[in-house]
């Protein structure tokens, strides 16, 4: 091999470990964002639920006795909720 063949073969050696270094960093921070963007996705599903619980309370109590019916809502939904755990 003459002195041309490696020093190419060590540039080429170089480079490479390199790009390899670099798609290894740029995994781990793709892991990282799918990892906190599932968070985000579960605590956005809690809030969801949060708010179809808070609607369904407050559904149907217009008119006359809408305190009573906002009430009997809520033991209607805190029921439920214990039913289902």
């Amino acid at each position: 091999m003459s002195t041309t063949d490696t020093v190419l073969l060590y540039v080429i050696t170089v480079v490479l470990s390199i790009f390899f270094l670099f798609g290894i960093v740029v995994l781990i921070a793709i892991l990282k964002l799918i990892a906190s963007v599932k968070r985000v996705v579960l605590r956005a599903e809690d809030v969801i639920d949060s708010v179809e619980s808070a609607t369904e309370i407050f559904k149907n109590t217009e008119g006359r006795l809408a305190l009573f019916k906002l009430i009997r809502n809520i033991v209607k939904v805190t029921k439920k909720a214990r039913k289902g755990k």
